[in-house]
């Protein structure tokens, strides 16, 4: 039986095609296991693991991505203002989850911001030359171009998030709907006559989402939403305070708020402590995300969860699965797209 590091039948390396012998397997499936595709059964990893401990079977990065046309490299677009990613927790989370899926993997992580005009067309040219092997994007507006620029160029690509209900490229979510029906459904059932609603940004599709979670929690509760108590916001704290200020002018009786972000709450609670109000006494107060922002609040905050970090998992999950098979993108139409939607939780605290 062959120890580790057992020379090939060559007398050189051992190779890719020796491997898949002793393995029993086809040379695309040792390929799939050392690139980490989840496309493959427990029981023929663990064989193939086997086979490269005993040939001491050694990868050879840079000749196995030139011959792939690879570059081992994966970019994670992020179309904001850098300000904006390193204010708001969602990005941080985002991110920890892409790393910690990659840790185990050879390829390397490109942070791209995209947020100008000029930015994205630099992105475009980078793109274009196919120094990636595929593209993560995340926060997209519905008129952004980066998906179909993607889609043209045949790059891999999963988003964090559908543009809309007709969505062609891979994407991975959360319940929204879900999410805001439950933070409405709990203010409710406290007794709270008046829910006003500040919402994030309305050209993304999740922000849509919880609109219409919020209103068809509000009619199924027999109290069709009032328009008075909408208020536009973009998912910022100075966005939660804006809507705050409009929302108490227009209706000073409201006595709840569910916020499309914690960071827009921490900026309607400010309002509403200058404004006098007590929370939650006079006014109830519910965000999203239940990021550490809700946990540091004073009152804390009651806030939806989505697993944003699980949501970067699945995302690197699923692309390095596209390329490791080589899956013809949409584009062509040989694929159809993976829509994944993970679960929320609304966390109760005393804000509410």
């Amino acid at each position: 039986m062959a120890t580790h590091g057992t020379r090939g039948r060559s007398g050189g390396r051992p190779t890719l095609e020796e491997v898949a012998a002793r393995a029993g397997v086809g040379r695309g499936t040792v390929s799939r296991v050392i690139n980490g595709s989840p496309r493959v059964s427990d029981a023929t990893r663990a064989a193939v693991e086997a086979a490269v401990a005993e040939l001491g079977y050694v990868p050879n990065t840079a000749a196995r991505a030139l011959a792939a046309n690879r570059t081992d490299a994966i970019a994670l677009v992020v179309p904001e203002p850098e300000t904006r990613f390193f204010a708001e927790p969602y990005f941080s989370d985002m991110l920890r989850g892409v790393g910690a899926e990659l840790s185990d993997t050879e390829m390397q992580l490109l942070l791209i911001f995209a947020g100008s005009d000029k930015e994205r067309r630099r992105l475009a040219q980078y793109l274009a030359a196919h120094r990636v092997d595929g593209v993560l994007l995340v926060s997209v507006h519905a008129d952004d171009p980066l998906p179909d620029m993607l889609a043209q160029l045949e790059i891999p690509a999963v988003i964090s998030g559908p543009r809309s209900a007709a969505e062609t490229l891979t994407s991975v979510d959360s319940d929204n709907y879900g999410g805001a029906r439950s933070a409405v459904e709990h203010l409710v059932s406290h007794g709270r006559r008046r829910i006003a609603h500040i919402t994030g940004r309305l050209d993304v599709y999740g922000a849509q989402r919880r609109v219409d979670g919020y209103r068809d929690a509000l009619r199924d509760a027999g109290r069709p939403a009032e328009e008075l108590l909408i208020e536009a916001g973009d998912f910022t704290e100075e966005g939660g305070v804006r809507a705050m200020r409009a929302l108490l002018e227009r209706c000073p009786d409201l006595d709840a708020v569910f916020a499309a972000s914690d960071v827009t709450a921490a900026g309607a609670r400010q309002v509403l402590r200058e404004a006098g109000r007590r929370i939650p006494d006079d006014v109830a107060l519910v965000g999203y995300d239940d990021s550490a922002i809700a946990r540091h609040m004073d009152p804390p905050l009651t806030s939806v969860r989505q697993p944003i970090v699980e949501m970067g998992r699945k995302m690197i999950d699923l692309l390095l699965t596209e390329i490791a098979d080589r899956r013809p993108t949409v584009s062509r139409g040989l694929a159809q797209p993976t829509q994944v939607v993970l679960a929320t939780e609304l966390v109760t605290r005393a804000s509410s």
